[in-house]
């Protein structure tokens, strides 16, 4: 039982990430390394997250504290990989085919760059959680919730894409100047933030109910501040049905 709990968060958590990673990312070697430096910048602003609660000493028994200045970290970090990828831009075009889409399409880069991210914050936050699923015992003895694991695996789940869609809308909005935009990135992270605070309380369904609007919600802005309209959508939506269709 242990087991199958392990395997069934695992693929609940990083099944999709995978799936993008596999068809959008793996086939592009460029496209690799910048999902692995955007990585390497999310494990920066951990870092320093993780020095500020160790010198806090009064403080590092205050889980918001660590919390609300690990998102700023983050924040800070995104902000920097958008410099150096903005700067490497040209560098990218050079040593890629001119019809590329990394070369014709500016948002790949922004959205590369939040997986990264996404995928080293699920990973972090989740793996602890998986070693502790494989047993001894399991969840929802000793009347304590059984919701843990699962909770966990969504919540990681949900977190990766908000990366992904907050890496998009924040590069748009530092491209334009729209400050909306940026103060959207970061008062969604703050808020998807602490509501996993309320896991704290045993408040899951809540918690996982108000961060998946809120991921709902950013996606739907990143799609339409990527260039996405509903025609587009209703589209694609369209096209799809008659594949299922043909098939």
């Amino acid at each position: 039982m242990t087991l199958m709990e392990f395997f069934g968060c695992t693929f609940l958590a990083f099944g999709p990430p995978f799936a993008m990673f596999t068809f959008t990312i793996a086939k592009d070697p460029i496209r690799i390394i910048i999902l692995i430096a955007s990585a390497f910048f999310w494990l920066l602003s951990l870092l320093l997250s993780s020095l500020l609660w160790f010198s806090v000493v009064p403080l590092k028994n205050t889980l918001a504290f660590g919390l609300v200045f690990s998102v700023l970290f983050q924040e800070l970090f995104r902000f920097l990989i958008y410099k150096l990828l903005r700067k490497a831009e040209g560098g990218l075009k050079k040593v890629t085919d001119a019809n590329t889409e990394i070369s014709n399409n500016k948002h790949i880069l922004a959205y590369v760059s939040g997986l990264g991210f996404g995928v080293m914050s699920g990973a972090f936050a989740l793996v602890n959680v998986l070693a502790d699923a494989v047993g001894p015992g399991t969840m929802g003895l000793d009347g304590s919730s059984d919701l843990f694991f699962i909770t966990s695996a969504a919540t990681t789940l949900c977190f990766i894409l908000l990366h992904t869609f907050w890496g998009v809308i924040m590069f748009v909005g530092l491209d334009n100047r729209n400050y909306a935009l940026i103060i959207w990135v970061v008062g969604s992270h703050m808020t998807a933030s602490c509501l996993t605070l309320l896991n704290r309380k045993f408040y899951y369904e809540f918690s996982l109910l108000l961060i998946y609007i809120i991921m709902v919600a950013t996606a739907l802005i990143a799609y339409f501040v990527a260039g996405g309209t509903f025609r587009s959508f209703k589209a694609s939506l369209l096209c799809k049905q008659s594949f299922v269709v043909s098939e």
